[in-house]
């Protein structure tokens, strides 16, 4: 047994643990990625072509008015979420892969709203900001040897917060409570974001032996893509230009 251990390769081992927290990283952050572009070209091209903006938006005598379809973007992507999350055992690779796709091009179908509330500029560097401030706290998380499981905890707690305090908004329409919701809101999703990618790199360190590898990276996909949508959505309110 001692001659076993002394045999032991310690920096091939070391190596392979590397190799496989890369491995689940990086397909998380390229299926992010892909879905961040998928957005972002249905969000733009719904936006500036009127034959899909009008399956959107129709105009009546009374003012504009919005499709079926409109609302059906609008809700439908909390379903494909909650469809992706549970449906990590039951449902196939492909089949995931298709879900986060599907709800990446649904999600930008619903974002180009924004495009009638703020300017191109203001939209592009804002988009621009959240990619680096995503970064920096992706690169910390990574990096870090602080455990953030307990900040973690409280962050989720923060999220439901928001989410009460939006809904109690929508019947205020409050403005001081937007802004205070938005700078929460920023400072809540930078922190998951760190916290996310600790996670997913501690999860990595199993997943070259679990059956389930393939599919871990589309869950770690979908949380980094809902942190830095969040993010982006949130420093939009704050800082972005609104057309005139």
């Amino acid at each position: 047994m001692d001659n076993n251990l002394r045999n032991t390769n310690f920096e091939k081992f070391e190596y392979a643990t590397i190799v496989a927290e890369n491995k689940i990283l990086k397909s998380s952050f390229a299926w992010m990625g892909l879905a961040l572009v998928l957005t972002s070209v249905a969000a733009y091209f719904f936006a500036s072509v009127p034959a899909l903006t009008s399956l959107l938006i129709t105009q009546t005598e009374t003012g504009t008015k919005l499709t079926i379809l409109a609302y059906v973007v609008m809700f439908a992507p909390l379903l494909f979420v909650l469809g992706i999350n549970f449906g990590l055992q039951r449902l196939s690779l492909p089949a995931l892969i298709g879900l986060f796709l599907a709800y990446a091009v649904i999600n930008g179908i619903s974002f180009s709203f924004i495009f009638a509330i703020y300017s191109l500029g203001s939209i592009v560097n804002v988009f621009l900001s959240t990619a680096a401030l995503f970064g920096v706290m992706a690169v910390a998380g990574y990096t870090t040897r602080t455990d953030l499981t307990k900040m973690g905890s409280l962050l989720m707690i923060g999220v439901i917060g928001i989410v009460i305090a939006s809904l109690i908004n929508f019947f205020t329409n409050s403005s001081t409570l937007d802004y205070m919701i938005s700078i929460l809101g920023v400072i809540i999703f930078t922190g998951l974001t760190a916290y996310d990618v600790q996670k997913l790199k501690n999860l990595s360190q199993e997943a070259d032996y679990s059956p389930n590898a393939g599919k871990y990276g589309i869950i770690g996909a979908l949380t980094l893509y809902l942190d830095f949508i969040n993010l982006f959505l949130f420093l939009l309110r704050l800082f972005g230009g609104r057309k005139d």
